[in-house]
């Protein structure tokens, strides 16, 4: 397999999942800013995801899976023996879905005001959407070390990556003592130590 990321994005996900999986995969920088977007090796990265953004992972069989949410769970289903997902058609599967949908679509979405040019009244507004989203977050880590129970999953995975955004655009959690405390036990994980380096993000 090839994961194409691109450092400190949300394909940091899949890339934490890879490692915490303990598969065999190659990746591949991806330079978001070219246009058009050129893989480190040179090729338009269009034509390996039309869509245009990372992450994008490539099967052996040369299929390409894209959508962070769907690639996470099909990892996880490869190494079921790791326990980075509950068993497909369990309520604890649909459980691990209803947090990584509402990562996706509250949490991630809701950071991108705060990565774009704007007014720093537009940039607070973004911020305080986030942070009443944080609450809800806050209150389940006020009750399990991870998302879904006492065991990481792919779920943390994508959390982790994305209130990590926030130290990038200058913003504070400190306000949040369960999501700070989730953060340092999620970030000394080895497999989140060899993402973290693997994507330059993380200095011996």
């Amino acid at each position: 397999m090839k994961l194409y990321f691109s450092p400190g994005a949300c394909s940091l996900s899949p890339h934490i999942v890879l490692f915490a999986a303990g598969l065999p995969f190659d990746a591949e920088k991806v330079n978001l800013r070219a246009q058009p977007h050129t893989t480190q090796s040179g090729v338009d990265f269009s034509t390996i995801n039309p869509k245009g953004y990372v992450p994008a992972l490539v099967l052996d069989s040369g299929q390409v899976l894209t959508e962070g949410v769907a690639i996470v769970q099909y990892l996880a289903d490869l190494a079921p023996e790791k326990g980075l997902a509950p068993a497909n058609g369990t309520l604890a599967r649909y459980q691990l879905q209803e947090w990584l949908n509402y990562i996706a679509t509250e949490i991630h979405k809701s950071f991108s005001p705060l990565f774009y040019p704007g007014s720093d009244e537009a940039k607070d507004a973004a911020w305080a959407k986030l942070t009443a989203r944080f609450a809800v977050v806050e209150a389940q880590l006020a009750k399990t070390a991870y998302l879904t129970g006492d065991h990481f999953s792919v779920a943390d995975a994508y959390l982790f990556t994305c209130l990590n955004w926030a130290g990038m655009v200058k913003r504070s959690l400190a306000d949040f003592p369960h999501i700070s405390a989730f953060m340092a036990r999620v970030a000394a994980l080895p497999a989140v130590q060899s993402a973290l380096r693997a994507e330059g993000l993380l200095r011996d």
